[in-house]
């Protein structure tokens, strides 16, 4: 399983704990925006016990405060990758907020 994208060049073993990778995690999700999220790149390779198995706290999905921290990085590295692309950070945050209809900073 490839996780590539704008995040994380590392795609081997999980960015949480270190262990192989199992799975990918959408930095950005919700109704229409993990499609996008995934044409875009915007994921991190993870085992399953960091995104799904491990207690609430110890995880990424159904933490609410990973989840807004999930939000935040994942529009952080969309926006770098825009500044890098030749963009301000001024228009890489005017472009994200038209091209997912939200802002998470």
């Amino acid at each position: 399983m490839s996780t590539k994208g704008i995040v994380t060049e590392f795609d081997r073993y999980c960015v949480i704990c270190g262990h192989p990778v199992e799975a990918e995690h959408h930095l950005l999700f919700g109704t229409g925006i993990r499609e996008i999220a995934e044409e875009d790149g915007i994921k991190i390779p993870v085992c399953n016990s960091c995104h799904l198995m491990n207690p609430v706290k110890q995880r990424i999905h159904d933490n609410s405060m990973a989840e807004s921290l999930s939000k935040i990085a994942g529009q952080l590295a969309w926006e770098k990758h825009c500044v890098a692309s030749g963009d301000s950070e001024a228009e890489a945050r005017e472009l994200f907020r038209k091209r997912y209809g939200i802002s998470y900073l």
